[in-house]
């Protein structure tokens, strides 16, 4: 079975790699996944409503089974195992950033929900990581004369709010949060990535070691372009959040046009005048 989409899914990402990188992970290093399981209850504490049925699709269900105690926990596959209608609530937690069909994902969560039930998708967004991809970029261009794929390509917060929309979700909203963490040097980060399970699965990555040489000048680099005045790396990581709600009829509408019952210069207090030929 293939995961609904109204185009061909490509394939991103390796998820074989992808799954053996998680399991190295430390549990210490997942921070963003706290950062972001923090931002999910801020929201839901917002929402005028109580769940009862509620899925979060994770890679790391261990981070958000004791905040969501009773909720099904749902592996991030490309076909997840949700059934139609069963939720009130699906959080689909840190992972979006690695699916190979974004817009699937969303569809297969709306199916889901119930009718107003909500989904809040959180992922790491396309400012994630820029300056480790700007100086790796140059590094390797100036040691090799080439590029390849070292980073995935996530999404900007106009292109996965638009999904939303695309999913058939209604009154989507997306908005972000920038985090920045800093680190000793290049190298740091770098084990700090491979601690979170957050290292290169691309389908299409180098599958030969890189040269040191590239690594030692995007070192260089980096420092010479974003070192602070204390001699640390400034990473960015990007939190982007989504939120939509399964189509009701109970939901608010905008008006037809035309159906307007005064003018907008009488309800601003303003004198009307016409356009000019």
């Amino acid at each position: 079975m293939k995961p609904p989409s109204s185009q061909t899914t490509s394939v991103l990402v390796d998820r074989a790699a992808l799954a053996a990188r998680r399991r190295r992970s430390r549990e210490d290093a997942l921070f963003l996944h706290n950062a972001a399981l923090d931002e999910v209850q801020d929201r839901l504490s917002m929402v005028n409503r109580s769940f009862t049925d509620i899925a979060v699709v994770t890679p790391f269900p261990r981070i958000w089974d004791e905040a969501f105690a009773g909720a099904r926990m749902v592996g991030d596959d490309d076909v997840l195992a949700l059934p139609e209608t069963s939720c009130d609530l699906v959080v689909h937690a840190m992972a979006l950033h690695w699916a190979n069909d974004p817009v699937g994902q969303l569809i297969q969560c709306r199916r889901a929900l119930r009718p107003d039930g909500l989904l809040l998708a959180i992922c790491l967004g396309g400012q994630t990581l820029s300056e480790l991809r700007a100086v790796l970029a140059q590094a390797e261009a100036e040691v090799t004369g080439g590029l390849s794929p070292r980073i995935a390509p996530m999404g900007e917060i106009r292109d996965l709010g638009a999904l939303l929309q695309r999913a058939g979700l209604a009154l989507p909203v997306a908005d972000n949060l920038s985090l920045t963490a800093e680190y000793r040097d290049l190298f740091h980060l770098m084990h700090d990535l491979r601690a979170m399970g957050e290292t290169n699965a691309l389908s299409a990555r180098l599958r030969r070691p890189t040269r040191r040489a590239v690594f030692d000048r995007a070192a260089a680099l980096y420092t010479e372009q974003h070192s602070t005045p204390e001699g640390r790396l400034p990473a960015t990581f990007e939190l982007i959040c989504l939120t939509g709600w399964a189509p009701d009829e109970s939901q608010p509408k905008p008006l037809r046009p035309g159906s307007a019952q005064m003018r907008l210069a009488a309800a601003l207090g303003s004198e009307e005048k016409g356009l000019p030929d």
